[in-house]
């Protein structure tokens, strides 16, 4: 007899992790499933945990798998043909040595969605889909609606971050332009100068001084700046530090709205494709907060279930956390009144998708023009600054 860590989902949702003895995995997968509980994962005790595997999956390269899949199982094939066939041709060596490993659990009799759990690379949502398939007889539906989901959420991503491209290479030249006129054609000009003997303008004083602490720091300055940039990386790491920039972000003038809306928008897609796979409400809520990256959202959603185990219905429950916007709650509130919550939510995640769009571009359109006043600005004053002496000079000379 050997000891496991259980993980199981009970009739009314909740989310459970027991030690529990038996011959091997799957006779203890077979006790919990006759009481009729769903099983989330089995691993030997002092086994490695999901999740500590290193590298990160390539989500366009995954999706593709799944596609190729979904279409080996719909053409009939069994799940461990499937499996041989991508395994031996996929070209990918992060993603061939992990499904190598799961065809071979599979061959020796454990279950699909236990083999991708035990590779710890594959996320959370992917995995309760797979469950949720496995236990419904239905996979090749429930992977349809999680490939339709990753590709809507890739086309969003895309899209915010082509948005964002311009205005940070516009950004980048200005910084450059900046750098380069101060640290180098200013000072030509300070030499120049400081021949003629004579009494500069304060401008050209003013920004000679900028150039001469500049170009004495410019190296210290780096240096502080990268290990300012690396301290806050590693801080950034924390979870009490992602709660606090969270905050950061959602108070955030005009950006603050468009984050929020984001967030709201992929939790709004991603509960709508568990719900519609079949998966019960708790058990989507559980899921969904593992599967995002906002601590804020996730402390929101562990508030909210707790709320909807009590019997408070979701759009209550979420609003309560005081995140999501009114407008989205009562969104919900209307589907669940009328048993097409999932419908509902993904009409929510397709409204603020599209807000998140208009707004971002309504910004960026005005970003841009700022940046290029601030970089006319700044070196209409260099210039004006440079030549004063000169024009001084010559009314001097006449």
């Amino acid at each position: 007899m050997a000891e496991f860590v259980l993980k199981y989902a009970d009739s009314r949702g909740q989310v459970h992790q027991v030690s529990a003895v038996a011959r091997n995995e799957a006779e203890l997968r077979e006790r919990y499933a006759r009481e009729g509980y769903l099983v989330y994962s089995v691993s030997a005790r002092g086994a490695a945990l999901p999740g500590n595997r290193s590298g990160k999956l390539d989500m366009e390269k995954f999706l593709i798998l799944n596609q190729q899949f979904v279409t080996l199982i719909k053409a009939g094939l069994p799940i461990l043909k499937a499996l041989d066939l991508l395994a031996e041709r996929l070209t990918d060596a992060k993603l061939r040595g992990p499904l190598t490993a799961i065809r071979d659990e599979v061959k020796t009799g454990a279950m699909l969605s236990s083999a991708f759990q035990n590779q710890g690379l594959f996320p959370p949502m992917y995995i309760t889909t797979i469950m949720a398939g496995e236990k419904a007889g239905s996979l090749p539906e429930v992977l349809d609606r999680y490939i339709q989901y990753q590709k809507l959420a890739l086309s969003v991503r895309k899209k915010v971050l082509t948005s964002l491209i311009y205005p940070a290479l516009l950004f980048s030249l200005v910084l450059a332009l900046i750098v380069f006129l101060i640290t180098y054609v200013v000072p030509k000009f300070s030499e120049l100068y400081s021949t003629l003997n004579a009494e500069l303008p304060t401008a050209t004083q003013i920004l000679i001084a900028i150039s001469t602490t500049a170009s004495s720091y410019i190296l210290a300055a780096f240096l502080a700046l990268a290990g300012t940039g690396v301290a806050l990386y590693f801080w950034s790491r924390t979870p009490s530090a992602q709660e606090k920039l969270d905050h950061l972000k959602m108070g955030f003038p005009l950006f603050g709205d468009i984050w929020t809306k984001f967030q709201v928008a992929q939790l709004a897609r991603l509960l709508s494709t568990l719900l519609l796979g079949g998966i019960p409400l708790l058990q989507a809520i559980h899921t969904a907060g593992e599967s995002v990256s906002s601590v804020l959202i996730r402390k929101a959603l562990a508030t909210a279930s707790q709320l909807v185990r009590e019997g408070q219905p979701l759009s209550h429950s979420l609003a309560k956390t005081g995140i999501f916007p009114e407008l989205a709650v009562d969104m919900m509130e209307v589907g669940e009144s009328t048993g097409a919550l999932p419908t509902m939510l993904g009409s929510v995640a397709e409204f603020y998708e599209e807000d998140v769009q208009t707004k971002l571009q309504a910004v960026l359109s005005l970003i841009e023009p700022v940046i290029m006043i601030f970089m006319g600005t700044f070196v209409a004053f260099v210039l004006i600054a440079l030549y004063l002496p000169i024009f001084s000079l010559a009314d001097s000379l006449s």
